[in-house]
């Protein structure tokens, strides 16, 4: 977006200022919760991407793993010995589980999103060029 001052002919259109009346207000506030919600929601989504990134190249690893050994695996903050199919087994639940997870935060964006857009489409009809909501 390319920021610019105001010519003495746009300060003049600018004049005409709106009132911003309570329900205009609680508009912009939700709007900014929205906002803030959605950058959670991105955070969160990039968080879950790279765990499971992490468990399918441990799920690569495994496969390259003796049959009758046993492996570590991480719960919680220790490290159990137990069987590769196990392992996998429980790989593969985990991978299922964050890819449920991944499906619901991006449908929750867009909830998120859809709501954003219905703001902005309120917000702009009313104040037109007085408000910036782009982010």
């Amino acid at each position: 977006m390319n920021r610019r001052m105001l010519t003495k002919d746009e300060e003049a259109t600018t004049g005409d200022e709106v009132e911003v009346r309570r329900e205009d207000q609680d508009k912009i506030n939700k709007f900014s919760r929205l906002h803030q919600r959605q950058l959670g929601f991105e955070d969160e989504l990039k968080s879950k991407n790279k765990e499971k990134e992490e468990i399918d190249d441990v799920a690569l690893e495994l496969e390259l793993a003796d049959e009758d050994e046993n492996v570590p695996y991480k719960i919680g903050d220790a490290f159990f010995h137990i069987p590769l199919e196990q392992a996998q087994e429980m790989l593969a639940t985990s991978s299922s589980r964050i890819e449920e997870e991944v499906s619901e935060l991006e449908d929750k964006m867009g909830n998120t999103k859809d709501e954003m857009q219905q703001l902005k489409v309120e917000l702009y009809a009313r104040f037109g060029r007085s408000i910036n909501l782009e982010t």
